[in-house]
Protein backbone atom coordinates (compact mmCIF):
# COMPACT_ATOMS: atom_id res chain seq x y z
CA UNK A 1 0.00 0.00 0.00
CA UNK A 2 2.76 2.27 1.28
CA UNK A 3 4.98 1.41 -2.13
CA UNK A 4 2.02 2.81 -4.21
CA UNK A 5 1.23 5.46 -2.37
CA UNK A 6 2.10 8.21 -5.17
CA UNK A 7 0.05 6.35 -7.83
CA UNK A 8 -2.78 6.13 -4.99
CA UNK A 9 -2.86 9.85 -4.83
CA UNK A 10 -3.17 10.92 -8.51
CA UNK A 11 -7.11 11.28 -9.28
CA UNK A 12 -7.99 9.99 -12.51
CA UNK A 13 -8.49 12.06 -15.35
CA UNK A 14 -12.19 11.28 -16.70
CA UNK A 15 -12.36 8.79 -19.68
CA UNK A 16 -8.76 7.61 -19.31
CA UNK A 17 -8.07 6.32 -15.86
CA UNK A 18 -5.00 8.09 -15.56
CA UNK A 19 -3.38 10.06 -12.87
CA UNK A 20 -3.16 13.73 -13.45
CA UNK A 21 0.17 15.10 -13.80
CA UNK A 22 1.48 17.07 -10.80
CA UNK A 23 1.84 20.55 -10.61
CA UNK A 24 4.91 21.83 -12.60
CA UNK A 25 7.25 22.71 -9.67
CA UNK A 26 10.76 21.36 -9.26
CA UNK A 27 9.51 18.29 -7.09
CA UNK A 28 6.15 17.69 -9.05
CA UNK A 29 4.42 17.49 -6.25
CA UNK A 30 1.12 15.31 -5.79
CA UNK A 31 -2.06 17.60 -4.58
CA UNK A 32 -1.82 15.54 -1.50
CA UNK A 33 1.20 14.08 0.54
CA UNK A 34 2.45 10.57 0.46
CA UNK A 35 2.11 11.21 4.23
CA UNK A 36 -1.68 10.92 3.81
CA UNK A 37 -1.71 7.11 2.97
CA UNK A 38 0.39 6.65 5.62
CA UNK A 39 -1.33 8.07 8.39
CA UNK A 40 -4.60 6.19 7.13
CA UNK A 41 -2.38 2.87 7.55
CA UNK A 42 -0.99 3.46 11.21
CA UNK A 43 -3.33 5.72 13.00
CA UNK A 44 -5.97 2.71 13.30
CA UNK A 45 -2.96 0.56 13.54
CA UNK A 46 -1.91 2.70 16.80
CA UNK A 47 -5.17 2.65 18.00
CA UNK A 48 -5.33 -1.17 17.86
CA UNK A 49 -2.40 -1.58 19.93
CA UNK A 50 -3.42 0.40 22.62
CA UNK A 51 -6.51 -1.03 23.21
CA UNK A 52 -6.16 -4.67 21.67
CA UNK A 53 -4.16 -5.90 24.96
CA UNK A 54 -7.45 -5.68 27.19
CA UNK A 55 -9.71 -7.22 24.77
CA UNK A 56 -7.54 -8.93 22.28
CA UNK A 57 -8.09 -12.43 24.61
CA UNK A 58 -12.32 -12.28 24.32
CA UNK A 59 -11.00 -13.56 20.48
CA UNK A 60 -9.88 -16.64 19.56
CA UNK A 61 -6.50 -16.68 18.04
CA UNK A 62 -7.38 -18.34 15.03
CA UNK A 63 -10.49 -15.83 14.36
CA UNK A 64 -8.42 -12.66 14.43
CA UNK A 65 -6.10 -14.38 11.82
CA UNK A 66 -9.07 -15.05 9.69
CA UNK A 67 -10.22 -11.13 10.48
CA UNK A 68 -6.76 -10.04 9.58
CA UNK A 69 -6.72 -11.74 6.08
CA UNK A 70 -10.25 -10.65 6.04
CA UNK A 71 -9.59 -6.91 5.99
CA UNK A 72 -6.15 -7.07 4.35
CA UNK A 73 -7.68 -8.74 1.47
CA UNK A 74 -10.92 -6.29 1.65
CA UNK A 75 -8.51 -2.74 1.37
CA UNK A 76 -6.64 -4.11 -1.33
CA UNK A 77 -9.96 -4.59 -3.21
CA UNK A 78 -11.55 -1.43 -1.99
CA UNK A 79 -8.64 0.27 -3.00
CA UNK A 80 -8.61 -1.41 -6.18
CA UNK A 81 -12.09 -0.31 -7.13
CA UNK A 82 -11.76 3.28 -5.79
CA UNK A 83 -11.85 5.93 -8.01
CA UNK A 84 -10.36 9.04 -6.08
CA UNK A 85 -7.52 9.55 -3.41
CA UNK A 86 -10.52 9.94 -0.53
CA UNK A 87 -11.86 6.28 -1.22
CA UNK A 88 -8.24 4.91 -1.24
CA UNK A 89 -7.34 6.31 1.51
CA UNK A 90 -10.36 4.44 3.59
CA UNK A 91 -9.05 1.76 2.11
CA UNK A 92 -5.33 2.00 3.61
CA UNK A 93 -7.13 2.38 6.70
CA UNK A 94 -8.60 -1.33 6.43
CA UNK A 95 -6.11 -3.79 7.52
CA UNK A 96 -5.32 -2.10 10.52
CA UNK A 97 -5.27 -5.22 12.73
CA UNK A 98 -2.56 -7.44 10.58
CA UNK A 99 -0.24 -8.73 13.32
CA UNK A 100 -2.43 -10.47 15.24
CA UNK A 101 -1.03 -11.37 18.47
CA UNK A 102 -1.17 -13.71 21.55
CA UNK A 103 -1.99 -11.47 24.64
CA UNK A 104 1.04 -11.43 26.24
CA UNK A 105 1.13 -11.99 30.73
CA UNK A 106 1.18 -9.21 32.77
CA UNK A 107 3.90 -9.82 35.20
CA UNK A 108 4.22 -7.46 38.24
CA UNK A 109 7.56 -5.65 37.37
CA UNK A 110 7.55 -2.95 34.88
CA UNK A 111 8.80 -3.72 31.30
CA UNK A 112 12.46 -2.13 32.03
CA UNK A 113 13.99 -4.41 29.33
CA UNK A 114 11.84 -2.44 26.63
CA UNK A 115 12.33 0.88 27.34
CA UNK A 116 15.92 0.87 26.27
CA UNK A 117 14.64 -0.74 22.91
CA UNK A 118 11.12 1.31 22.68
CA UNK A 119 12.96 4.47 22.47
CA UNK A 120 15.73 4.49 20.03
CA UNK A 121 13.31 2.17 17.61
CA UNK A 122 10.53 4.99 17.97
CA UNK A 123 13.21 7.38 16.74
CA UNK A 124 14.53 4.94 13.71
CA UNK A 125 10.76 4.30 12.70
CA UNK A 126 10.22 8.31 12.62
CA UNK A 127 13.24 9.07 10.88
CA UNK A 128 12.99 5.91 8.52
CA UNK A 129 9.39 6.56 7.30
CA UNK A 130 9.96 10.36 7.05
CA UNK A 131 12.53 9.80 4.90
CA UNK A 132 10.10 7.18 2.40
CA UNK A 133 6.61 9.13 2.81
CA UNK A 134 7.96 12.20 2.78
CA UNK A 135 11.10 12.97 1.49
CA UNK A 136 11.19 10.18 -0.97
CA UNK A 137 8.28 11.46 -3.20
CA UNK A 138 9.85 15.26 -3.60
CA UNK A 139 13.09 13.86 -4.42
CA UNK A 140 12.83 13.09 -8.25
CA UNK A 141 15.06 13.17 -10.90
CA UNK A 142 13.55 14.47 -14.12
CA UNK A 143 16.63 13.70 -16.46
CA UNK A 144 16.32 9.62 -14.99
CA UNK A 145 15.09 7.22 -17.64
CA UNK A 146 12.22 6.42 -15.55
CA UNK A 147 9.22 8.27 -14.38
CA UNK A 148 8.18 10.36 -11.41
CA UNK A 149 6.11 7.02 -10.12
CA UNK A 150 8.46 4.49 -11.26
CA UNK A 151 11.16 6.23 -9.62
CA UNK A 152 9.33 6.21 -6.02
CA UNK A 153 8.15 2.60 -6.74
CA UNK A 154 12.04 1.79 -6.88
CA UNK A 155 12.73 3.60 -4.13
CA UNK A 156 10.21 1.62 -2.00
CA UNK A 157 11.48 -1.52 -3.68
CA UNK A 158 15.28 -0.99 -2.60
CA UNK A 159 13.83 0.33 0.58
CA UNK A 160 12.31 -3.31 1.47
CA UNK A 161 15.28 -5.29 -0.14
CA UNK A 162 17.29 -3.48 2.12
CA UNK A 163 15.42 -4.22 5.50
CA UNK A 164 14.79 -7.78 4.24
CA UNK A 165 18.39 -8.05 4.06
CA UNK A 166 19.07 -6.68 7.77
CA UNK A 167 15.76 -9.18 9.08
CA UNK A 168 17.32 -12.06 7.66
CA UNK A 169 20.98 -11.68 8.95
CA UNK A 170 20.26 -11.33 12.55
CA UNK A 171 21.73 -14.36 13.94
CA UNK A 172 25.38 -13.17 12.23
CA UNK A 173 24.69 -8.75 12.96
CA UNK A 174 23.10 -7.97 15.83
CA UNK A 175 23.49 -4.33 17.50
CA UNK A 176 22.93 -4.20 21.40
CA UNK A 177 23.29 -0.66 21.21
CA UNK A 178 20.07 0.97 18.92
CA UNK A 179 21.12 4.57 19.77
CA UNK A 180 23.85 4.06 17.04
CA UNK A 181 21.45 2.94 14.59
CA UNK A 182 19.03 5.38 15.39
CA UNK A 183 21.95 8.33 14.93
CA UNK A 184 22.59 6.43 11.60
CA UNK A 185 19.16 6.77 10.43
CA UNK A 186 18.16 10.17 11.58
CA UNK A 187 21.22 11.55 10.13
CA UNK A 188 20.38 9.54 6.53
CA UNK A 189 17.17 12.10 7.04
CA UNK A 190 18.66 14.79 7.12
CA UNK A 191 20.96 14.07 4.07
CA UNK A 192 18.11 13.57 1.98
CA UNK A 193 16.03 16.75 3.89
CA UNK A 194 18.99 19.00 2.55
CA UNK A 195 19.18 17.19 -0.95
CA UNK A 196 15.39 17.97 -1.66
CA UNK A 197 15.70 21.42 -2.20
CA UNK A 198 19.58 21.18 -1.87
CA UNK A 199 19.63 18.89 -5.53
CA UNK A 200 23.10 17.91 -4.72
CA UNK A 201 23.36 14.12 -5.09
CA UNK A 202 24.92 13.21 -8.73
CA UNK A 203 21.59 10.85 -9.88
CA UNK A 204 18.78 8.35 -9.02
CA UNK A 205 21.44 5.76 -8.32
CA UNK A 206 23.13 7.89 -5.93
CA UNK A 207 19.99 8.49 -3.79
CA UNK A 208 19.05 4.55 -4.21
CA UNK A 209 22.44 3.38 -2.65
CA UNK A 210 20.85 6.20 0.56
CA UNK A 211 17.68 4.50 0.05
CA UNK A 212 19.41 0.69 0.58
CA UNK A 213 21.22 2.57 3.93
CA UNK A 214 17.67 3.65 4.98
CA UNK A 215 16.77 -0.20 4.95
CA UNK A 216 19.57 -2.20 6.50
CA UNK A 217 19.69 0.34 9.00
CA UNK A 218 16.13 -0.07 9.86
CA UNK A 219 15.72 -4.36 9.01
CA UNK A 220 18.72 -3.98 11.86
CA UNK A 221 17.36 -2.09 14.32
CA UNK A 222 13.99 -3.78 14.41
CA UNK A 223 15.46 -7.10 14.50
CA UNK A 224 17.75 -6.18 17.26
CA UNK A 225 15.27 -4.41 19.27
CA UNK A 226 13.09 -7.04 19.79
CA UNK A 227 15.51 -9.76 20.12
CA UNK A 228 17.32 -7.46 22.80
CA UNK A 229 14.34 -6.73 24.63
CA UNK A 230 12.74 -10.55 24.57
CA UNK A 231 16.39 -11.68 25.50
CA UNK A 232 17.08 -9.17 28.37
CA UNK A 233 13.25 -9.16 30.02
CA UNK A 234 12.72 -10.83 32.79
CA UNK A 235 11.71 -14.13 33.51
CA UNK A 236 7.83 -14.44 32.33
CA UNK A 237 8.25 -10.78 30.96
CA UNK A 238 9.23 -11.04 27.33
CA UNK A 239 6.35 -10.95 25.60
CA UNK A 240 5.14 -7.88 27.64
CA UNK A 241 9.10 -6.67 26.71
CA UNK A 242 8.04 -7.11 22.91
CA UNK A 243 4.73 -5.78 22.71
CA UNK A 244 5.88 -2.09 24.45
CA UNK A 245 8.66 -2.66 21.50
CA UNK A 246 6.01 -2.78 18.80
CA UNK A 247 4.36 0.03 20.54
CA UNK A 248 7.81 2.15 20.24
CA UNK A 249 8.08 1.28 16.59
CA UNK A 250 4.02 2.49 15.55
CA UNK A 251 4.42 5.19 17.58
CA UNK A 252 7.42 6.68 15.39
CA UNK A 253 5.68 5.76 11.85
CA UNK A 254 2.67 7.37 13.50
CA UNK A 255 4.63 11.05 14.16
CA UNK A 256 6.71 10.75 10.95
CA UNK A 257 3.08 10.64 8.84
CA UNK A 258 2.37 14.01 10.38
CA UNK A 259 5.89 15.45 9.62
CA UNK A 260 5.80 14.19 6.37
CA UNK A 261 2.23 16.05 5.23
CA UNK A 262 4.19 19.12 6.56
CA UNK A 263 7.12 18.97 4.78
CA UNK A 264 4.91 18.47 1.53
CA UNK A 265 3.12 21.62 2.84
CA UNK A 266 6.48 23.15 2.88
CA UNK A 267 7.67 22.53 -0.47
CA UNK A 268 4.94 22.37 -2.11
CA UNK A 269 2.75 25.30 -1.30
CA UNK A 270 -0.36 23.00 -0.37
Amino acid sequence: MLSAARDLLQRPTAGTGQGIPGNGSAFDCNPQSTGAVLLADILPTLLIKLVAPFVIHLLPYNARVVTAALCAWGSFGLVAAAAGSTLSLGGGAVPAPRRPARPPPAPHHPPQAALPQAAPLAVVYFAEYFINQGLLELLYFPDAALTHNEQYRWYQLIYQGGVFAARSSLRCLRCRRLGLLALLQVLNAALLLAAVPGRFLPGFGAACALVLGEGLVGGGAYGSGFSNAAQQAAPGGGALAVAVTALGDTVGVALAGGAAVGIHRLFCGA
